[in-house]
């Protein structure tokens, strides 16, 4: 890598606000140091806007530092107010033990942990669950001025709305994550999205209060991904795109990223690939000059999805993706077709025999009568990727799969599955 980490940060459009840029790059260029980003287990999965920090923490292991992962099992428990209209749902200890193990998983899937300047991954409950009221309270709650807090624009942009004690004390305690990795990890830098630059200069000021020498840390922000179009980023119809394939299949992720708009897909390869800068602008002429070959798009889509789960799902996914473009649907496995068509329009009918005219009719697949007729003797229906051409054609079990549904496409891209019960 002959690009200075900082200068590669800038270049992909990742930094946002840094407390202090001279001596950061300083730091970095004098030492190999231990930084971390946090993570709260506010369900069982990450979605794909909670990994920019995350994939940024991961660059700074490239170039030889150290990252620490912290999972908030103390701050899950209470609530980050961070600009919300309403206060968090509170969630048993439970749920959000079981929440850490699932973020746990993804979280390995993403660092190193064995080498030289592997990965540590700890948990705020370690350390806060054992402290009392008390001692909370006397160590660390004298240490800010109430009107400092207020001044944080997380907690001012609720002051209309209200908000309760325990979500305001949660700056506290993540500023009480900073100086326990400050004293216990030589950490020295804590990078967050945007909407943590409160909570990292609270950080900042307990290790500043709390120590008689001279404090060295530092807090970087990541700027919120948007859309070019002004929609926000991550959402799809059916959600929020999750990091869980059985919240968000392979399938489904790859088909979100390749989806990308040619305005987006320079900007995402910049922040969620380790692509180098050669290879991105490579990508970006290939956008300029040959839109229809959507190599950014592709190599978008491949990068981000062997990243999240691994090769053998985005071998899958391009399956899949194939195998609707071309309308082959025999090379699917019924699994890959359920995925493929989890979205498509579904319809529910009797389990027993059906002529295929009067099955296109009454699903809505065709108009009418008339035009069914036309459309399977013109050859443009098929069952489960075999064409039907015969209008006295029944639709059995035979063309039921697992005994369940049968998937019927009229023309080149209208699908719908029957589902049959």
């Amino acid at each position: 890598m002959t690009m200075n980490l900082l200068d590669d940060l800038k270049w992909r459009g990742l930094l946002y606000q840094q407390t202090d840029e001279e001596g950061m790059a300083k730091l970095l260029g004098e030492q190999k140091v231990s930084l971390y980003c946090g993570v709260d287990p506010t369900a069982d999965s990450m979605h794909i806007g909670h990994i920019v920090p995350l994939l940024t923490l991961r660059r700074f292991q490239l170039y030889g530092h150290r990252p620490i992962l912290l999972i908030g099992g103390a701050t899950g428990m209470i609530g980050d107010p961070s600009f919300r209209a309403d206060e968090r749902q509170l969630q048993t200890e439970a749920q959000v033990d079981e929440n850490v193990k699932c973020l746990t998983v993804q979280l390995e899937r993403l660092f190193d942990f064995a080498d030289e300047n592997g990965a540590r991954l700890v948990n705020n409950k370690d350390w806060m669950g054992p402290m009392s009221a008390i001692g909370f309270l006397r160590d660390y709650g004298k240490l800010l001025n109430v009107n400092y807090m207020l001044g944080k624009e997380n907690v001012a942009s609720r002051l209309e709305t209200g908000i309760s004690f325990t979500e305001f004390t949660y700056m506290l305690i993540q500023g009480i994550d900073f100086n326990h990795l400050y004293d216990h990890f030589g950490c020295r830098v804590q990078i967050g999205g945007s909407d943590q630059w409160g909570n990292i200069t609270t950080g900042l000021e307990i290790i500043r209060k709390t120590h008689e020498e001279e404090t060295k840390a530092f807090g970087i922000t990541i700027p919120l991904v948007t859309k070019s179009d002004g929609t926000k980023f991550g959402k799809t119809a059916g959600g929020a795109v999750w990091l869980d394939a059985a919240k968000t299949s392979p399938y489904e992720f790859y088909q979100f990223w390749i989806n990308a708009a040619d305005a987006d897909v320079v900007h995402y390869l910049k922040i969620f690939t380790f692509l180098d800068r050669s290879e991105i602008e490579e990508l970006e002429r290939s956008v300029a000059d040959e839109p229809h070959l959507r190599k950014a798009q592709k190599t978008l889509a491949e990068e981000m999805t062997r990243l999240i789960h691994g090769q053998e799902s985005l071998d899958q996914a391009i399956r899949i993706s194939a195998a609707l473009f071309s309308g082959d649907l025999k090379k699917l496995t019924t699994s890959e077709m359920k995925d493929a068509f989890k979205d498509v329009p579904t319809f529910q009918m009797a389990k027993e025999d059906h002529n295929i005219v009067e099955l296109l009719v009454e699903a809505g697949i065709s108009p009418s009568k008339r035009q069914a007729r036309e459309d399977v003797t013109n050859g443009a229906i098929s069952l489960n990727g075999d064409k039907v051409t015969d209008t006295a054609h029944d639709v059995s079990s035979e063309d039921r799969l697992e005994d369940a549904f049968t998937i019927v496409r009229r023309g080149k891209k209208k699908y719908t599955m029957i589902m049959f019960g």
